[in-house]
């Protein structure tokens, strides 16, 4: 069954079989992230994350560049006020809310997967950091490109990336602003596989989100939870929640029936997540 959303104008959204794929679609434009680019991620994986009926996401873009990042039109048109200290304060709001969008990504309560293709600059290594896994092809590229127009990266590269590769190299691209070739990413740790062309990158990412899809949705939910504790927790205290997490979800018929389709070589068959609405929404 395929199902899709209101289509954003920044984005194509399709769930297929409980795998989401949001395609960014503004190759003219290098897929660069403007005012209604953020508002309509936001609203995106708001919707993905509160439906319950995805199981996985896939990431893909069109065009020779996955992203360009922020659009450098949106900086000259809406300066930030750096004339005052109350004008300087209310940058700690402002790059919140768009900080806050990416961590929806990392927050999400399914796996994400990004499939890159030609150049991840600037707010797209933001993004990109905040997803579970990553393909490219060998034309992909990776670049801090912030440093190179005079500012610190702020959405997030700073801050996940040294959680994926070694330290000396964050600094190395953060401070030079030079680009990261796939095959380097690889070697290093930030991608999960290089692919020969777009088509296989995106087949391999689609049949990742599927074989995702295939398992008890709260158990996939509940593992994403505790590898995000443990990065930024200590071992004993990774333990101690992987405890209360564990007792919180614990399912005796859905071991057995991932089981017994393991034995008799069919899809297992599990219930969704559940839809969620704010309390503000209860009768």
């Amino acid at each position: 069954m395929t199902t899709s959303t209101p289509t954003p104008t920044c984005f194509t959204l399709t769930v297929s079989n409980h795998v989401a794929h949001l395609v960014l679609n503004k190759p003219e434009a290098m897929n660069t992230m403007h005012p209604t680019f953020w508002r309509e991620l936001d609203a995106v994986l708001t919707h993905l994350h509160r439906d319950g009926s995805a199981r996985a996401l896939v990431i893909s873009s069109t065009g020779k560049h996955f992203s360009a990042g922020m659009a450098l039109e949106t900086f000259a048109a809406n300066p930030l006020d750096d004339q005052t200290p109350e004008g300087r304060a209310a940058v700690l709001d402002v790059l919140g809310d768009m900080q806050a969008t990416f961590t929806k990504l990392e927050t999400l309560r399914i796996p994400v997967i990004a499939a890159i293709q030609g150049g991840c600059i600037g707010g797209a290594v933001d993004m990109v950091t905040a997803c579970c896994i990553r393909y490219a092809t060998p034309q992909t590229f990776f670049c801090i490109q912030e440093i190179n127009i005079g500012m610190v990266a702020d959405v997030g590269t700073l801050q996940r990336l040294p959680k994926l590769i070694p330290l000396a190299v964050v600094k190395e691209l953060a401070y030079t602003g030079r680009r990261l070739p796939a095959d380097k990413a690889l070697q290093y740790g930030l991608v999960n596989a290089v692919f020969d062309t777009e088509e296989a990158m995106l087949e391999a990412a689609l049949q990742c989100a599927a074989e995702i899809a295939s398992k008890p949705p709260v158990a996939i939910w509940g593992t994403k939870q505790a590898i995000h504790y443990a990065r930024d927790h200590s071992v004993d205290e990774s333990l101690k929640q992987m405890g209360w997490l564990q007792g919180a979800i614990w399912s005796n018929r859905h071991v057995m029936e991932a089981v017994t389709a393991m034995k008799t070589k069919r899809a297992g068959d599990f219930p969704a997540l559940k839809p969620l609405r704010s309390f503000s929404e209860l009768g």
